[in-house]
C-alpha cells in the first residue's frame, strides 16, 4: 500500500478588533447639539385613526415565458378556467384543464395598506408577490383583483402593469440575476371602493395613544395641552392612553387636532436603552445610556483547524479501491487579557470611548456588554433582536 499525503490548511479565527472610531466621531458630533423639542404628534397618535391591511388573490398575464409550471402549480390552470368562465369562455371537453401549459400566467397575492379617511375613489399602491414557482412576474400585468380587509369586504379593486426593480437572463445553463424578480409594485395600482368608518366624529373626546408606554411622557402630553387650553382639557389615563375633550363640531375638531399635535414636549429625556442584534453583531445605543466604574478582563480566543486528506491507493492488480480519508488537527490557543479600568461615563461619547478602549469586536462586545449589565454598571435596558 501506497500513503500519499497532500496538506491543506483550513483555519478559522476570530476576526480582529474593529475600530468604532466612526461612532465615536459621530457622537462626539451629535453631544455638542442642543436638545429639540418634540411634538405631540411625534410621540402620539389619534387613536382608532389608522390603516388597513388589504390583500387578494389574482393572476398575472402577459409574461414572457416565464410564468408558473402548472403542471406542479394546478391551482394556477383552475384560477385561470375559473376567470375564462366569467368571461363567458368554456373549454371545449375534450381538453384537460390540468394538463394546459400556461408559460405566460402566474398565481399571485396582491397586498396593500387603505389609509386613514381613504376615500372612494382614491388610487392606492399595491404589491404583488408570486406564490407558485413563476421565474419572473417582469413584464407581467395583473387582471382585476379584488383586495379584501379583515372581515372578508371588499374594499379596494387592483389591477395594472407590473414594476420589478430587477433583471436576469439565462443561456446555456448559467444564470445572473439582480434583486428580486418574483415580486413587484403597482404604482397606484388600486381604487379604493368602500370607505372604513372611523370613530374621529364619535362623542365629545378624542384619546390619543403614545407610540411607547412612558409616565412622563403622557404627564407631559397633558401639561402642555391643560397650560394651552386650560385645566381639564386632558386627562391621562394610564402611562399610554391621554383623553382630550375636543370640540362637536368635525371641523373644529380638525382644526383642534391639528393645533394640539404641533404642541411641543420640552425637557423629555428618552429612557437609556441598548440594542443588540447577535446575528449581525450590530450594536445600537441612546444618548441617556451611561457607564458606572468597572474592571473588564478580556482575550481573546483563537481555534486553527488544520486538516490534511489522506489518500490510501492499493497495490497493482489488487482490485481494490482508492480511499480518501480527512485527517484533522485542532488547536485552541488563549490570549491573555489585561484587567482594563473603564471609568465612570455621563453621556454617550464617554461610553463609545471607553468600550473603545477595550480593542473588542462587535461579537466580543454583545457579551461585555451583558456581563456590565449583570455586575449592575450599564445603567440601561439590554434589548435583544
Amino acid at each position: 500500500m501506497k500513503i500519499l499525503s497532500m496538506p491543506h490548511s483550513l483555519r478559522f479565527l476570530r476576526a480582529g478588533a474593529r475600530n468604532l472610531a466612526l461612532l465615536t466621531a459621530l457622537v462626539g458630533a451629535l453631544a455638542w447639539q442642543p436638545a429639540q423639542a418634540l411634538r405631540i404628534k411625534e410621540v402620539a397618535a389619534v387613536q382608532g385613526v389608522r390603516s388597513n391591511q388589504l390583500s387578494g388573490y389574482g393572476l398575472v398575464v402577459g409574461l414572457d415565458g416565464t410564468g408558473d409550471q402548472t403542471t406542479q402549480m394546478p391551482y394556477t390552470t383552475q384560477s385561470v378556467q375559473n376567470y375564462l368562465q366569467q368571461m363567458g369562455i368554456t373549454l371545449p371537453g375534450n381538453i384537460n384543464a390540468r394538463n394546459i401549459q400556461l408559460k405566460n400566467v402566474a398565481a399571485v397575492i396582491v397586498t396593500a395598506e387603505l389609509p386613514a379617511f381613504a376615500q372612494p375613489g382614491q388610487q392606492i399602491d399595491v404589491v404583488v408577490s408570486s406564490m407558485g414557482n413563476a421565474k419572473s412576474l417582469k413584464g407581467g400585468t395583473l387582471i382585476t383583483t379584488p383586495l379584501r380587509g379583515a372581515d372578508g369586504e371588499i374594499y379596494a379593486l387592483a389591477q395594472g402593469n407590473m414594476v420589478v426593480g430587477g433583471a436576469g437572463a439565462s443561456a446555456g445553463g448559467s444564470k445572473v440575476q439582480i434583486n428580486h424578480l418574483s415580486a413587484g409594485r403597482i404604482p397606484m395600482g388600486a381604487q379604493v371602493e368602500r370607505a372604513v368608518p372611523s370613530p374621529f366624529n364619535e362623542g365629545d373626546t378624542i384619546r390619543l395613544g403614545l407610540n411607547a408606554a412612558d409616565f412622563q411622557t403622557a404627564s407631559k402630553v397633558v401639561q402642555v395641552i391643560n397650560s394651552r387650553y386650560g385645566l381639564g382639557t386632558a386627562a391621562a389615563l394610564d402611562g399610554r392612553t391621554v383623553e382630550v375633550r375636543a370640540p362637536m363640531d368635525p371641523s373644529a375638531r380638525v382644526g383642534f387636532m391639528a393645533a394640539i399635535e404641533e404642541l411641543q414636549l420640552t425637557g423629555s429625556r428618552p429612557a437609556a436603552k441598548v440594542v443588540i442584534n447577535p446575528r449581525t453583531g450590530s450594536i445600537v445605543m441612546n444618548q441617556a445610556v451611561t457607564l458606572k466604574p468597572s474592571a473588564i478582563a478580556h482575550g481573546n480566543l483563537a481555534i486553527t483547524i488544520d486538516s490534511t486528506p489522506v489518500i490510501s491507493q492499493p497495490n497493482a492488480f489488487s482490485q481494490g479501491e482508492t480511499v480518501v480519508r480527512e485527517k484533522a488537527n485542532i488547536q485552541v490557543t488563549q490570549e491573555p487579557g489585561s484587567i482594563v479600568n473603564v471609568p465612570s461615563s455621563a453621556n454617550l461619547a464617554d461610553v463609545v470611548r471607553s468600550l473603545n478602549a477595550l480593542g473588542a469586536t462587535p461579537q466580543d462586545l454583545l457579551a461585555i456588554l451583558q456581563a456590565l449589565k449583570a455586575a449592575g454598571a450599564l445603567e440601561a435596558e439590554l434589548e435583544v433582536l
